[in-house]
């Protein structure tokens, strides 16, 4: 991850189109791909103290969202392994869980 310089907004200034890259991520949320595992995502959560990422392909487009409620009912479902990536659950994506089989 490469680290993002933040800077406070004064109240005067909420207009979107002057917003900085890192305040448009900050409110985005942290963006991640979609073939990381339920465990890693859950652990980038953790850090980035946040409760949602912004799942993306492998050419950087956003897919979906998943929230750390979903991944926990996911890791605490019955069908849960360890192989079970971000593309199988998040929301917007066309994957519904659990996978059928």
């Amino acid at each position: 991850m490469t680290p993002v310089r933040t800077h406070s907004r004064s109240a005067t200034s909420t207009d979107s189109a002057h917003r900085t890259a890192a305040e448009a991520v900050d409110t985005a949320g942290p963006q991640v791909w979609d073939d990381m595992t339920v465990e890693v995502a859950l652990s980038v959560m953790a850090a980035a103290r946040t409760g949602h990422l912004v799942v993306c392909d492998g050419d950087g487009r956003r897919t979906g969202l998943v929230t750390r409620a979903r991944l926990i009912a996911v890791r605490n479902g019955s069908g849960y392994t360890d192989r079970i990536r971000l593309h199988d659950v998040a929301d917007g994506g066309s994957s519904a869980w659990p996978p059928a089989r």
